[in-house]
C-alpha cells in the first residue's frame, strides 16, 4: 500500500524542481543496500546495517525487504529515486542528493596497524614513526590530503574507492597487504575497519582523533530518504531518538568506533 499517489506541482523552474510523490510504503520497511558492503550491509543479512534496519522493522511492526544495487553511481536513482524502496540506513550528513534524516552516530576514520608492531601507539599522521613507511590510502579519499601534507604519498599504495564490491575488495585487500608486508599501516574509514579488524587476529584500528586541518576525517551518519517526503523524514527522526540506546549497541557490538559529534574524543557509554 501506498501512502499517496499525488505529485506535487511542477515548479516554474522546470521539471528538476518538481516535488517527488510520497511513495513510503505503509506495510513494509523497504532499504535499499549494496548487496556486498561488509561488514555494512550484506545479502545474506550479515552488516551491521542489516542489524539496525532488522531492529527498526521490528519496532516498526513491519518485515523489511530489501532492494539490492551496488553503492556506485546510481546508487540513489535504481533505488530510492525508482521508488523500489524508501530507506538507506548509512548517508553522510550533508548529501544534497537525498534528504538526511538526523545522524544517528558519527565516526572518524582509523589507522591500521599490526597490534604487535612498532606503529601500536601511532595516533596521528604527523607522527615521525611513520616516515619512509608505506600507507595504504583509498585514492581520494579526506585522509588522503592529509597523507600529502605530511609528506607521505610519495610512497603511499592508492586503492579504489567507488568499487562493484561483488567484484572486488578494497578493504580486504588493505588488510591483507597489511598483514603481508606490502604496506606497513593503512588509513580507512572506522566503520568499515573496525569490524573487519575484529575478525582478524593481530590487527589493530586506532581512531584519528587528532588530526588538524582540512578536510575533516569525522563524519555524521544519518539515513536517506527521497526530497520532498518529509513526513516520513520526521517518522524515522522520532524512531531514532528513541532507538538511539540500541542502535549504539548494534554499531558498538560489530566494532564501529564511536567519537562525539566533533570528532574529538570516544563516544561515551562503551
Amino acid at each position: 500500500m501506498i501512502r499517496s499517489a499525488l505529485v506535487a506541482t511542477v515548479l516554474a523552474a522546470g521539471p528538476a524542481q518538481a516535488q517527488v510523490a510520497d511513495l513510503v510504503s505503509d506495510d513494509v520497511l523497504r532499504i535499499c543496500a549494496d548487496p556486498a558492503n561488509s561488514p555494512m550491509s550484506h545479502r545474506d543479512g550479515s552488516g551491521f546495517e542489516n542489524r539496525i534496519a532488522e531492529h527498526l522493522g521490528q519496532v516498526m511492526g513491519k518485515p523489511v525487504e530489501y532492494t539490492w544495487f551496488p553503492m556506485v553511481v546510481g546508487f540513489a536513482r535504481n533505488t530510492l529515486f525508482a521508488g523500489k524502496c524508501d530507506l538507506v540506513i548509512g548517508y553522510a550528513q550533508g548529501d544534497e542528493l537525498v534528504l538526511n534524516t538526523n545522524h544517528y552516530y558519527t565516526s572518524t576514520h582509523v589507522l591500521v596497524v599490526k597490534a604487535d608492531g612498532p606503529l601500536a601507539g601511532v595516533e596521528s599522521l604527523s607522527d615521525p614513526a611513520l616516515k619512509r613507511l608505506r600507507l595504504g590510502v583509498v585514492a581520494g579519499s579526506p585522509p588522503a590530503s592529509h597523507i600529502a601534507r605530511h609528506g607521505l604519498m610519495a610512497k603511499a599504495k592508492p586503492y579504489d574507492l567507488m568499487v562493484d564490491r561483488r567484484v572486488e575488495d578494497p578493504s580486504g585487500d588493505m588488510l591483507s597487504d597489511i598483514e603481508a608486508g606490502g604496506i606497513d599501516a593503512a588509513v580507512m574509514w572506522g566503520p568499515v575497519a573496525g569490524p573487519l579488524v575484529r575478525e582478524r587476529a593481530g590487527l589493530k584500528a586506532i581512531p584519528l582523533l587528532k588530526e588538524e586541518g582540512a578536510p575533516r576525517l569525522f563524519y555524521r551518519i544519518t539515513m536517506g530518504v527521497r526530497q520532498g517526503e518529509d513526513v516520513w523524514k520526521r517518522e524515522v527522526n522520532s524512531l531514532l531518538r528513541r532507538e538511539q540506546e540500541a542502535l549504539d549497541a548494534i554499531l558498538r557490538e560489530a566494532g564501529v568506533p564511536l567519537v562525539d559529534d566533533y570528532g574529538k574524543a570516544l563516544k561515551e557509554g562503551g
